[in-house]
C-alpha cells in the first residue's frame, strides 16, 4: 500500500466529532454503556471525552479501564509500502484483584474505545480476550456461558473503509459506532504532535 498524504486533526475536531456521534448514535438512549474499557495509548483521551457526553450511571461517572495492545507491524519499505502486521501481544490488562472481586465484568455494558478502526486486528483481539474474560467470570459464579446477559460494543474516532483482517461477531457489530467514516489515509492524531500550535493550524487548513 503507498502511503497518501497525512491527514491531521486537532482537538476541537475531535472533540466536536465525538460529541455529534453521540447524538446521532442514541448511545445514552439505546446502548447506555455503564464501563468503558480503553485501548491504549490511542483510546485514552477519545474515551475521556466521550465520557463527558455520556449520561452518569446510578453509580455516577462511568468508569474507564485501560488494556494495552501492540500491533508489530513492519516498517515501511523504499516502495512506500507498508504491511501491517497480524500478531497482537497484551501489555496491559485489566486489574481487578487476584480473587476477581474487586470489579466484576458481568452484567455490564462495555463499550471498548480506540481511535482508529484499521486493519480491526487489534479490536477483534479485544472483543475475543474480552468475551474469555466475561465466561471464565461466568464459570467462576456457576453461571453458564453468556448467562450474564453482560454486553459489548465499540465506539471508535475513525473507521477506515478499507478490507479488514479480522471479522467481528454479529453481536458486536449491532453495537458498533464510528463518529467518522473514512477512505483508507494516513492519520495525525494531535496526541502525537511535537508542536501542538502547528500541528492545530495545519489540521485547521484542512477542515
Amino acid at each position: 500500500m503507498v502511503l497518501r498524504k497525512a491527514l491531521l486533526f486537532s482537538y476541537n475536531q475531535i472533540h466536536e466529532s465525538i460529541r455529534e456521534s453521540v447524538d446521532r448514535f442514541h448511545i445514552n438512549e439505546g446502548f447506555k454503556p455503564d464501563l468503558m474499557i480503553a485501548i491504549g495509548g490511542g483510546g485514552f483521551i477519545p474515551a475521556r471525552i466521550l465520557r463527558t457526553f455520556l449520561k452518569k450511571t446510578s453509580r455516577g461517572n462511568i468508569p474507564i479501564q485501560a488494556i494495552g495492545l501492540s500491533l508489530y507491524e513492519e516498517l515501511v519499505n523504499a516502495n512506500g509500502e507498508e504491511k501491517p502486521g497480524t500478531q497482537v501481544q497484551k501489555t496491559q490488562w485489566l486489574n481487578f484483584g487476584a480473587s476477581h472481586s474487586e470489579i466484576s465484568l458481568l452484567g455490564r455494558r462495555i463499550l471498548i474505545v480506540d481511535e482508529v478502526d484499521d486493519t480491526r486486528t487489534t479490536l477483534a483481539f479485544a472483543v475475543e480476550e474480552l468475551q474469555k474474560d466475561i465466561e471464565a467470570e461466568e464459570i467462576r459464579k456457576g453461571m453458564k456461558p453468556g448467562e450474564s446477559n453482560t454486553i459489548l460494543g465499540i465506539f471508535v474516532l475513525h473507521n477506515k473503509l478499507k478490507p479488514k483482517k479480522r471479522d467481528l461477531p454479529e453481536e458486536i457489530k449491532n453495537n458498533y459506532f464510528a463518529a467518522v467514516e473514512m477512505p483508507d489515509q494516513w492519520l495525525v492524531y494531535p496526541w502525537d504532535a511535537h508542536d501542538i500550535e502547528t500541528h492545530t493550524d495545519l489540521a485547521n487548513k484542512h477542515q
